[in-house]
């Protein structure tokens, strides 16, 4: 029987050990690159915590009116006289409110599942488009290179030269009314915050794609399909495309907290969605209050903080899933 192996083996097989693979004693199964990250990552419990309470947060931003009528809370925008005392102030969390209610009478319980599935959706709907966007022209301007590259490059220079918070109060102040801006195509509150997303963040996207892209069309394999007659389009979406998914999924993944962040930091200035309870928004409403209600600030603050460290904790960790050798170079 023989007792050696070949390098493709030797390379997904890191439970055997090398000793039981040099002497044949164990089988050798091989690992797809999705066993091989997953493997790496559910071995950091920290990123592994932080990617369940995402999870259940995004259960309790889909199930939000179901959680209202079994925890029996009424809904965010309902104004309960209850809750006040007799001098029209509100009370603290009760059994009936458990995280209090604001200065006229709505439930902050039922407000932060609905911040929830706003903060969430923006994100989510923000960093795709950006991703796609980013991605394509990112693509288009490392591989074509020249002039191409030249245009590109200028227009993403140019969206990073405006301040994010300072274009997105112009954005939403010239948007503010019914018409809207751009023949109604961007009407005030979600869409216009979204917009904002992908204005600031797809240059950043585009950046970092066509630096990959600048080195990935050198190497070998993309001059071996060239060689063997692929076009230019198959070279992009076949060969390099593929190359990218890893970077693609952890930048993704980085830029959903900083989406949130923009989001509820646009809502707290007073020109993020108005219609639909935002994290942003109470947290603006609680700043002259904190001294006598402080559950005002306290639960949408938390929930923003551990929404934002558990995105950022994942993130981490897929980067180090996904690039093990530059996690130990570093």
């Amino acid at each position: 029987m023989s007792t050696g192996t070949g390098a493709s083996d030797l390379l997904h097989a890191e439970d055997h050990g090398v000793d039981q693979i040099v002497a044949g004693k164990a089988p050798v199964a091989a690992r797809s690159p999705l066993q091989l990250f997953w493997r790496r990552f559910r071995k950091d419990k920290v990123a592994l915590s932080a990617l369940v309470f995402i999870a259940l947060l995004i259960l309790v931003a889909i199930f939000a009116p179901v959680i209202r009528s079994v925890v029996g809370i009424p809904d965010p925008g309902e104004r309960s006289t209850d809750a006040l005392d007799a001098f029209g102030l509100p009370l603290g969390p009760t059994a009936a409110h458990p995280f209090g209610v604001d200065d006229i009478g709505r439930d902050i319980l039922a407000r932060v599942l609905d911040g929830a599935r706003l903060s969430l959706t923006v994100a989510f709907i923000g960093t795709g488009l950006s991703v796609l966007i980013g991605v394509t022209a990112g693509m288009i301007a490392g591989f074509y290179r020249g002039w191409v590259d030249t245009v590109i490059a200028r227009v993403i220079d140019v969206l990073l030269a405006f301040p994010v918070l300072l274009l997105g109060l112009g954005l939403a102040s010239a948007c503010s009314t019914k018409e809207g801006c751009l023949g109604g195509a961007l009407q005030p509150g979600r869409t216009i915050v979204i917009f904002i997303i992908v204005l600031s963040t797809s240059p950043y996207v585009a950046r970092i794609i066509r630096g990959q892209v600048l080195s990935l069309r050198e190497k070998e394999f993309v001059e071996a399909a060239r060689s063997l007659g692929a076009g230019n389009m198959r070279i992009i979406f076949r060969e390099i495309l593929p190359n990218l998914v890893a970077p693609i999924i952890v930048y993704a993944s980085l830029f959903i907290p900083a989406n949130i962040l923009l989001e509820a930091s646009l809502s707290f200035l007073g020109v993020g969605v108005r219609d639909q309870p935002s994290w942003g928004q109470m947290l603006a409403d609680a700043t002259g209050k904190v001294d006598s209600a402080w559950w005002f600030m306290f639960f949408p603050g938390m929930a923003l903080l551990l929404t934002v460290l558990a995105f950022n904790l994942v993130g981490d960790g897929m980067q180090d899933a996904l690039n093990p050798k530059g996690n130990k170079q570093r």
